[in-house]
């Protein structure tokens, strides 16, 4: 700690003085002195965090325990590890064990690190890939790893490995007391995005057409209890105790609904749930996964039968208005047979195989879903509205999709499920300290743990010593903060009024 208390007398108090004079020459200058600041409180943030470490391996070279377990082999390996206050350098000692492992060989430890849980590979600290999750779940890997640590960042190439190699804990805490709710909500939908390659680049199919087979999706589903204003007056809604989930292709579809129905059981009391609604499109992931729950109803979302109405009805010039409540009037009051006769009326009105066909398609994907289409249009007690096209759009499409973007399939799982995770309000630093491994303990290793007492009794031995380094620089920092200099900056002051 010495060299921390004369870096902060000779270097810091005497750089934050020159910055405070230059503001006081410019009173203008606020962001400047506010930058200058920031400058130098994160280099002392750095070197005293290196002097920390430094003590804390001069600490393990002097403890007892250690010395009757472990010698000393190389006095300072040197070690960096990028933080969010800079690249920090510091030595530490590496040992080698009295006491031969199973194998009958001798064991070498840096005690340093298994102390403080680096992994022999680790390249940057927690908080260093909390940041950089952060931003790459918004912008990009390239602004990620920007804003990584200020003072040098790291490569997009860095992110992205990062992010590929992410494991993602269990997204959801179980409450002591499950929930009690009439009606349960849950909206289903995927985004359509562009692949650069599947596992490796070329491994991409073309068509018959020469047209690469590059199209995947990504799937969310979304649980939710209900609507509420977003203000007391306000006409927006926004959905109550919404939790999402996000996933690639990479995860079954069957343990993807599993690993909701789990965050259902677990949250709510479902015995006293009047009825579970599933708002989608019908897709096949859909409707073949939701089929593991009472009391489950599948609704149609109202943009799709909108849009395949529309398209039923596009050839039917000035009368579409009217076709248009004819057809959702069957759907609601009629049956799939009455449906599909007035399908049939509506094809005598065209010639063209390429509108015929839409036709057929359109039918049969209202046919195909019938009853949910019926429960969507009679708007049964506890139906709401199905809000999964914006959801796609905010927590996927805008970052994977809506921009000329490729991802590999692995690329894409691991960004979906980070969009998963920072929509739900977890936190980046946790994830962070997720990935860290469970460190194998070298034998005896476990023996050598700096307790309070060890850490005092140094300290007491210490403290005398920092208490005479402190005062004299105590007196150096007093006499920079004289009188006469205080006259010399109310002069420069009066000088600007």
């Amino acid at each position: 700690m010495e060299e921390i208390i004369k870096y902060f007398a000779d270097v810091f108090i005497t750089n934050l003085y020159d910055a405070k004079i230059d503001f006081y020459k410019n009173p203008q200058s606020l962001a400047e002195l506010v930058i200058a600041t920031k400058k130098e409180t994160d280099e002392l943030g750095r070197l005293f965090i290196q002097s920390v470490l430094q003590e804390m391996d001069t600490l393990l070279k002097e403890l007892p325990k250690r010395k009757r377990l472990w010698n000393v082999e190389h006095k300072a390996d040197a070690r960096q590890i990028l933080t969010t206050l800079g690249r920090v350098t510091f030595t530490r000692a590496l040992y080698v064990s009295k006491n031969s492992n199973s194998d009958e060989k001798e064991e070498l430890c840096y005690l340093l690190d298994k102390l403080i849980g680096l992994g022999d590979n680790q390249q940057m600290t927690e908080d260093v890939m909390a940041n950089i999750y952060s931003e790459a779940v918004q912008t990009s890997y390239r602004k990620a790893g920007e804003v990584a640590s200020i003072p040098e960042g790291v490569t997009k190439t860095t992110v992205k490995n990062l992010l590929h190699k992410t494991k993602f804990p269990k997204n959801f805490q179980i409450p002591e007391i499950k929930k009690e709710v009439d009606y349960l909500y849950i909206d289903a939908d995927e985004d359509h995005y562009h692949l650069q390659f599947k596992e490796q680049r070329g491994d991409l199919e073309y068509n018959d057409y020469g047209r690469k087979l590059n199209g995947a999706i990504n799937k969310i589903i979304y649980v939710f209890e209900g609507i509420e204003p977003e203000a007391p007056r306000s006409k927006r809604n926004r959905l109550v105790g919404t939790h999402y989930f996000c996933r690639g292709d990479e995860q079954d579809n069957k343990e993807l609904w599993k690993e909701v129905f789990d965050y259902v059981e677990a949250t709510y009391d479902v015995e006293k749930i009047k009825k579970i609604y599933i708002n989608a499109d019908g897709g096949a992931w859909i409707k073949t996964g939701y089929r593991g729950l009472a009391n489950v109803t599948f609704v149609l979302d109202e943009f799709h039968i909108s849009e395949h109405v529309s398209r039923i009805i596009s050839h039917m010039k000035d009368s579409k208005d009217d076709v248009r409540i004819e057809i959702y009037k069957t759907i609601k009051s009629k049956t799939n047979a009455d449906f599909l006769k007035l399908v049939d009326r509506l094809k005598e009105y065209t010639s063209s195989e390429n509108i015929l066909a839409k036709i057929s398609a359109s039918a049969d994907y209202i046919s195909s879903n019938w009853n949910a289409a019926k429960y969507r249009l009679r708007k049964h007690e506890g139906v709401l509205a199905c809000s999964a096209e914006g959801h796609v759009y905010h927590v996927l499409s805008s970052r994977m999709s809506t921009q000329a973007m490729g991802w590999s399939k692995h690329g894409a799982n691991q960004m979906a499920h980070l969009r998963e995770y920072y929509y739900n309000d977890e936190d980046m630093l946790e994830l962070a300290k997720f990935q860290k491994e469970e460190l194998p303990m070298a034998a005896g290793a476990e023996k050598v743990i700096l307790t309070a007492n060890d850490v005092l009794a140094s300290e007491k031995n210490k403290r005398s010593q920092l208490l005479r380094e402190y005062g004299k620089y105590s007196e150096a920092i007093h006499s920079s903060m004289s009188v006469q200099n205080s006259k010399q900056l109310l002069f420069m002051l009066n000088g600007k009024l």
